[in-house]
């Protein structure tokens, strides 16, 4: 008998001739027994660990009835009883058969490559690689340390065989292969192309980590935009050096210099006009203090000075501090002095006239009160807000305002309300240099605004793609991670909510003490009740609950005791 797995890109399996693939199997646990002996070591595993995998929180009783059925079902469903042997209590995949699996050819072949830095043969075994291993397993914790260990070797293979282009396919902040990619331009007197490619990197680094290029990629970038003794090319291009030299600084602690790249960026943008780096320099200004504490002082110096400038410069450096301005609502000291500091600086736009001062104070007493619980208030102040924001022309704003009010209809049980809010508000984030932030937020609102199983599991594909196949913010993705988690718990898939719930609680460190953290408590919650463990579900939701109430935000608060009454 031959048996072929593969693994990469897909899941299929050929028994003599006859493919089975991942739609084929009609029960979830078998397919799942196939894939952990397929990446087992000898493709063995005894029945205590398949067990352990699968059904942790089964007693062992129920455990090993429900592999007796996985077992059988495999069989069943590849038409052929050898393919999972069972000896004693060790269980093997095709043990009699002639099993070749394309992990296992690649992994070899890639190694010997490597072994002999043979360029030309790793060239050669770039094709084989069929892509992530187990793609529709993505969130499965036994397929992490395979996944990652394969993607390593996979980019090794790739840079031994100076395929520096696929390297970015694989993982796009590569900044080696960035490098070699803008020299290959630069030797070509393509600097267009370099440049092109140090934008791409700078946006992904960006919005996946909060950094900057480090030090021998700016260098590079500024070769490609100062040739020779020239001047910059363009005025968009000097300003992209100069942030990024002031994320650098940043990050190494030199606030100074990082606060005189980023203000000297500012000036040049305005100069020339260019609204989106006008924002992105303000939003490294608002940055550099808040690092230092200072964000608040900064930021009522800021509106003050701007909000008695035109549009659209004005509204482009608001804008910039619109990041800022929610992390400060959602920080651990809660969203009191944010919305003391509001009610001031709404007094000083309405002085002076501003329709956008007015409407950037507005949005924030919006969330704040949103925030509290007081949803009658909220709606009145974030429906003027989008009001205001649309009067200015002010795309970012009336998408938060959108945003906010889709929660309150939520709140209300008004699903359709809720749905009409997120495709309006939607239609404008697509439009604004903040998408990146915007869609995945829109997203964890339709998870919870979907009225069938259908609607959610749509709503949850959507998300993971632009997490997977865009420039994300991660921060933002909080929303959508816990929303997906704890909608995948309540429809009984344990393990990839128990994931996504991994991933949430990893970011949620950038927030210590916040709302993020008591959201992950609130998931995990929400999980132990699907399991069955309704103690600790209770004791977790209650646990929640606290941190919740500690920040002043009744109304999750009451979600989260709500939760653990129905236990």
């Amino acid at each position: 008998m031959d048996v072929d797995v593969q693994l990469l890109g897909r899941f299929r399996v050929t028994v003599d001739g006859r493919t089975t693939t991942e739609t084929d199997w009609r029960r979830s646990r078998s397919v799942t027994l196939v894939k952990l002996l397929a990446l087992a070591p000898r493709h063995r595993l005894h029945r205590e660990q398949v067990m352990e995998a699968l059904w942790p929180d089964l007693a062992p009783e129920a455990a090993a009835a429900n592999l007796r059925k996985a077992v059988h079902f495999a069989r069943q469903t590849l038409q052929a009883n050898e393919v999972i042997g069972l000896n004693g209590e060790v269980l093997s995949l095709a043990p009699e058969a002639k099993l070749t699996i394309d992990l296992e050819r690649y992994e070899a072949a890639a190694t010997a490559a490597l072994k002999n830095k043979d360029a030309a043969a790793c060239a050669a075994l770039a094709p084989d690689y069929g892509g992530e291993l187990l793609p529709d397993d993505r969130y499965a914790e036994w397929t992490q340390e395979p996944r990652e260990r394969l993607q390593a070797l996979h980019v090794q293979v790739l840079k031994a065989a100076g395929l520096w282009q696929e390297v970015l396919k694989v993982d796009p902040i590569d900044q080696e292969a960035a490098r070699a990619l803008m020299q290959a331009a630069l030797d070509a007197g393509n600097r267009g192309e370099a440049i092109r490619l140090f934008q791409a990197l700078r946006e992904r680094l960006r919005i996946d980590m909060g950094l900057g290029p480090d030090r021998a990629t700016v260098a590079l970038y500024e070769k490609a935009v100062t040739p020779g003794d020239a001047a910059p090319k363009s005025i968009d291009e000097h300003v992209r050096g100069l942030m990024a030299w002031g994320i650098i600084h940043l990050h190494s602690g030199d606030f100074q210099e990082a606060e005189r790249k980023a203000q000297e960026a500012r000036s040049l943008a305005l100069a020339g006009e260019l609204g989106r780096e006008i924002g992105e320099a303000s939003a490294l200004v608002g940055l550099v203090a808040h690092m230092q504490g200072q964000w608040q002082d900064l930021f009522r110096s800021e509106f003050v000075k701007w909000v008695r400038q035109p549009l659209p410069a004005a509204g482009s450096v608001f804008d910039g501090h619109l990041c800022l301005a929610e992390f400060c609502l959602c920080n651990a000291r809660g969203h009191a002095d944010m919305a003391n500091l509001s009610r001031e600086l709404l007094t000083i736009a309405e002085d002076v006239g501003s329709v956008h001062g007015q409407a950037l104070a507005t949005l924030i007493l919006g969330k704040a009160a949103l925030f509290s619980g007081r949803l009658d208030e909220a709606e009145e102040l974030l429906t003027r807000a989008d009001e205001l924001h649309a009067e200015a022309g002010a795309l970012v704003g009336r998408a938060l305002a959108l945003h906010r009010l889709a929660e309150v209809a939520l709140a209300r049980g008004q699903r359709w309300k809720a749905g009409r809010l997120l495709q309006k508000g939607l239609n404008i984030a697509e439009q604004t240099w903040l998408t990146p932030h915007l869609l995945i937020r829109y997203t964890a609102l339709a998870v919870e605004a979907a009225t069938d199983i259908d609607q959610v599991a749509e709503a949850i594909r959507h998300g993971d793609r632009l997490i997977a196949e865009e420039s994300t913010c991660q921060p933002c993705s909080m929303g959508f991670r816990v929303a997906s988690a704890i909608a995948l718990a309540e429809a009984g898939e344990i393990e990839q909510a128990g994931r996504r719930i991994d991933e949430a609680e990893r970011i949620a460190g950038m927030w210590q003490g916040g709302p993020w953290v008591a959201a992950v408590w609130e998931a995990r919650g929400v999980l132990r009740r699907a399991q069955g463990n309704n103690g600790l579900a209770a004791a977790l939701l209650h646990e929640a609950a606290a941190r919740f109430g500690d920040l002043a935000r009744a109304r999750d608060q009451e979600r989260c005791l709500a939760r653990a009454q129905a236990i």
